[in-house]
């Protein structure tokens, strides 16, 4: 097993091996949150033929997208073996062809080809130089392709802060262990991993684009304001 993750971040090897159905629900947001909303976006602008999940977890958004486009290929990338392990031996047993897992720790990403669709959700949080993975990511992505990503503003840094000096406060989820969090999220707390539209641009030399242009925001309430979604054309 190699090391999962830089050092600014917690080890994902472990976290993923001693993880709970809570923890894999926490972590894997894309699996409530993109599905439809990906859906809605290929209806706007077409399916693409491939397609890259960077931070996939344990692949639950892969395989939604795998057998829903099964014309389409679909690559997962996480940090931790434990879960690409995982995620290999149910395509396996599920029989899906159009999917693969490979590894790749942000903010590096060169998977030596390019995807008609980067999406990177709930994951430049944990990467300190987010600036520098979200132009590799962006690099990846085929010529008239999109990068999808969300991402931590400074809303939301305020928001953590806040929650996590207020015993009553529960919108973090209930249950939840501050010291975890606080060790989980300690760059976004400290504002090394937070971005905004200004970054963005400043790292893609282009302007990012609301989601929210292409495809209806859902009624039901999440964290849009403190976690936008964009994308970027290319």
């Amino acid at each position: 097993m190699t090391d999962a993750t830089h050092p600014d971040t917690i080890d994902w090897n472990r976290f993923w091996t001693d993880a709970d159905e809570d923890d894999r629900t926490g972590a894997t947001p894309s699996a409530a949150h993109a599905v439809d909303l990906l859906a809605d976006f290929f209806g706007a602008k077409g399916v693409p033929d491939s397609i890259a999940d960077v931070g996939c977890g344990p692949g639950a958004l892969v395989f939604e997208l795998a057998n829903g486009y099964p014309e389409t290929t679909v690559i997962g990338y996480d940090a931790a073996d434990p879960v690409l392990a995982e995620n290999r031996d149910r395509a396996h047993e599920e029989g899906v062809g159009n999917v693969r897992f490979e590894r790749a720790v942000l903010p590096e990403f060169d998977p030596g080809r390019t995807f008609d669709l980067v999406f990177c959700f709930a994951t430049l949080c944990y990467v300190a130089d987010s600036e520098t993975a979200l132009s590799n990511l962006y690099d990846a992505v085929a010529p008239d392709g999109h990068l999808v990503v969300s991402y931590i503003n400074d809303f939301g840094r305020a928001h953590y802060r806040r929650a996590l000096g207020d015993d009553t406060d529960r919108t973090l989820g209930p249950g939840y262990d501050p010291d975890r969090f606080a060790e989980r999220f300690r760059l976004t707390l400290e504002g090394e991993s937070t971005l905004s539209y200004r970054k963005i641009h400043d790292a893609l030399g282009t302007w990012p684009r609301s989601f929210w242009e292409v495809v209806d925001k859902p009624e039901e309430p999440w964290a849009w304001r403190q976690v936008p979604l964009v994308w970027v054309p290319k």
